[in-house]
């Protein structure tokens, strides 16, 4: 009898774990993977699979998590500056610019949307000529005003001094006035649902009236942004051409965003 009871004293964690326990286990998880699944988080806390969803609601009501089908995903509920995020995964974010350039040819009009991988895209396009490239990027319009055969429209709007870019009604209406033959689009994440999600209202309706308006619009996102949750949906996003990555996100995401409609390109690192 004593034995049992030592060892049952240093099981991890302990059978039906009290509720804060789980609470601060699921968060622990989220930070490390980005996702769970129910059926992995009942199995692990050997309670039932109804208990882990009340968990996961608390959780949810907090702020402290989403809510996605099957599980919970990291909930990021604002993007961090852009200055802070042109240091992370430097490498990935050169080599879908350089797949993304692949896709231009000499002569079209090119939407480049706000971010770091979408000015990634930007400094990989040097070899091309006689492009017209849209874009409300500071940041883009400068390193492409600089490059012969480009001409470049800088989209009117006021100026959000986080992602060094205009947006706003403005922005929306000077994108309508271009015919745009390929765009290419950043966003907040990659969700466990295969869904490319947003940080603002704003930002979701500005990349869903690109892709109604693009001969093809294209997400790039780097594997920093899978398996996260962000607060908005993106209209339109089941039209979108394809999404463009840097390593093949784990299958259950691929196989969700096959069912969306668009195409998963990943570099070959």
């Amino acid at each position: 009898m004593w034995r049992r009871t030592v060892m049952s004293s240093i099981s991890l964690p302990p059978p039906r774990a009290l509720a804060p326990r789980r609470h601060g286990e699921i968060l622990k998880r989220l930070g490390a993977q980005g996702s769970v699944s129910i059926a992995e988080l009942a199995d692990f806390f050997d309670v039932s699979r109804e208990t882990i969803r009340r968990d996961l609601k608390l959780l949810s009501d907090r702020g402290q998590l989403g809510i996605v089908h099957g599980g919970a995903a990291r909930f990021e509920p604002s993007e961090p500056a852009m200055s802070l995020r042109s240091q992370e995964n430097a490498k990935g974010k050169a080599a879908i610019g350089k797949m993304a350039a692949g896709l231009v040819k000499d002569g079209m009009v090119v939407f480049l949307d706000s971010g770091t991988t979408t000015l990634a895209v930007a400094q990989a396009m040097g070899e091309l000529r006689n492009l017209t490239i849209c874009t409300a990027s500071l940041k883009i319009a400068i390193q492409m005003c600089h490059m012969p055969g480009m001409r470049v429209h800088m989209l009117g709007g006021e100026i959000d001094p986080g992602e060094e870019a205009a947006s706003g009604i403005d922005m929306l209406e000077a994108m309508s006035r271009f015919r745009v033959d390929i765009a290419f689009l950043g966003g907040g994440a990659l969700s466990p649902d295969g869904e490319v999600t947003d940080f603002t209202r704003a930002g979701a309706e500005q990349r869903g009236r690109m892709i109604a308006l693009a001969g093809n619009a294209y997400f790039v996102l780097d594997s920093s942004k899978f398996g996260k949750l962000t607060p908005l949906r993106i209209p339109n996003f089941g039209r979108a051409a394809g999404v463009i990555v840097d390593t093949a996100p784990e299958p259950a995401i691929v196989e969700a965003l096959a069912r969306k409609g668009p195409k998963l390109i990943a570099v070959a690192m």
